[in-house]
């Protein structure tokens, strides 16, 4: 009879290593440790912890807007995450997706402005946001050619073309023969003009009170699909192998350039729809720093998941909801910005020590 059925508690005999073992129980403990850790910086800074908890909580989740919001910021990080997740299974390293998001901002923004897509109902926003795709998988494509035909290391090549597309931002919003909105006055911020009513992302609430947009769907729908391709597909069983044994790989006749390349693109796709979703359905209008290091933690969320879509989700929701706490804390508590980082890392660091603690233990036995 099993410990259940005889009405014992399931951790009854469990030893504090056994618990520690438990795949939910350490991560929790070392977020909680970071959040203590953080309380006491935020003391040692004078500011009152109450009062930074209180920010915290309230900006992350203290109502429906701060809600959805966090949702809508989850949506970006899980996007690049997945895209990440996808190119690592064949031991690619995908560092490159602010830069996609910035060359899916730019891209969905001028079809958006200029494409001729208002009026035409759902292709008013849908065309956009392929756009940015496409932008996104050619970006990340040409790191994925550079690697297969020459042999560049994907993660300088990824890196630095994050820097080539955040330029190209600054570029396209400074310029007016190309994004920037007309100069009315010498006040007038260097950004494009708002994208019209018809090609912004629907909302799932319909109220802009709780604003979460149809991107929340679609990332969970993706992630979906995702897993479907790394547990079930061929596609998945090829990347793999391409990541474990290149050459066993290319001797049982897998493509393996095509592999690199197609798996760069494919998460590349993922960091240009993240920028859709950014511009379509959130900020509105592009300007210089819209990304905002989006795609660096959604390259975290995406090392956090160590190949897991639901780790990519739940990590996601996780930088979603800290972001929006700690904006909070930052603009009620007058908590510094370098100190909100700084917590974010130790939780960062405090989730990474408890996976390896849990590989380091699952090896051993």
């Amino acid at each position: 009879m099993s410990e259940a059925a005889a009405g014992r508690p399931l951790l009854a005999g469990m030893s504090l290593g056994d618990l520690l073992r438990v795949p939910v129980v350490l991560p929790a403990l070392a977020v909680l440790a970071a959040f203590l850790v953080g309380c006491l910086l935020v003391v040692a800074m004078g500011v009152a912890p109450g009062k930074a908890i209180a920010a915290f909580a309230n900006g992350a989740f203290g109502s429906g807007y701060a809600i959805s919001v966090s949702i809508n910021r989850a949506v970006v990080f899980a996007l690049v995450g997945l895209g990440f997740v996808l190119a690592n299974r064949a031991n690619l390293t995908n560092v490159g997706g602010e830069g996609q998001i910035a060359v899916g901002g730019i891209v969905a923004t001028a079809i958006a402005l200029y494409g001729g897509v208002t009026g035409l109902g759902w292709l008013a926003f849908i065309i956009p946001t392929l756009g940015a795709v496409v932008a996104g998988a050619v970006w990340g494509g040409i790191a994925g050619v550079l690697k297969a035909r020459v042999g560049t290391n994907e993660v300088i090549s990824t890196l630095l073309l994050s820097f080539i597309a955040i330029w190209l931002v600054y570029w396209c919003v400074q310029s007016e023969a190309l994004l920037r909105q007309p100069m009315t006055t010498s006040a007038t911020l260097p950004e494009s003009a708002e994208i019209p009513f018809d090609t912004q992302i629907p909302l799932l609430t319909g109220d802009y009170a709780a604003p979460v947009t149809i991107g929340a769907l679609v990332a969970l729908l993706l992630a979906g699909v995702v897993h479907l391709v790394l547990t079930r597909s061929r596609f998945g069983f090829q990347l793999r192998a391409v990541g474990l044994n290149p050459v066993a790989a290319a001797r049982a006749g897998i493509p393996q350039q095509a592999m690199v390349v197609l798996a760069l693109t494919i998460a590349g796709a993922f960091g240009g729809l993240a920028g859709a979703m950014m511009l379509l359905g959130e900020q509105y209008s592009l300007k210089t720093g819209f990304s905002s290091g989006y795609g660096f933690d959604g390259l975290v969320v995406g090392l956090l998941a160590r190949g897991s879509v639901p780790g990519v989700i739940a990590g996601a929701l996780l930088f979603g909801f800290l972001r929006s706490g700690g904006i909070s804390m930052e603009m009620v508590a007058a908590v510094p910005t370098a100190l909100v980082m700084v917590i974010q890392g130790l939780i960062v660091v405090a989730i990474a020590g408890a996976a390896f603690w849990l590989d380091r233990g699952t090896v051993a036995r």
